[in-house]
């Protein structure tokens, strides 16, 4: 713990050297280097959200081709069933 507190006194040390200036250029590069940090964790959201769409328009066209063999299996049984019942 006392060492932490001497690392962060030695920065305060060197922040107060650099004066008002020094200070909001080494504010203005912390906020590029988070805000650099934040715009990768964004664009790698987005790949994996475009990624997960792709995926998922493949799962609805499977489904929907599901359905379709579903329902003209149905018709074909309905028609079987009818052509028994007329047949006896």
């Amino acid at each position: 713990m006392l060492n932490i507190l001497c690392q962060s006194q030695s920065a305060i040390d060197q922040a107060a050297n650099l004066g008002v200036a020094g200070l909001m250029g080494a504010m203005w590069l912390w906020e590029r280097n988070t805000s650099r940090i934040r715009e990768k964790q964004i664009d790698e959201a987005h790949a994996r959200i475009m990624t997960d769409r792709v995926e998922l328009d493949q799962l609805m066209d499977m489904v929907k081709q599901n359905t379709e063999a579903m329902t003209k299996l149905s018709a074909t049984q309905q028609q079987l069933v009818e052509q028994l019942r007329s047949a006896a």
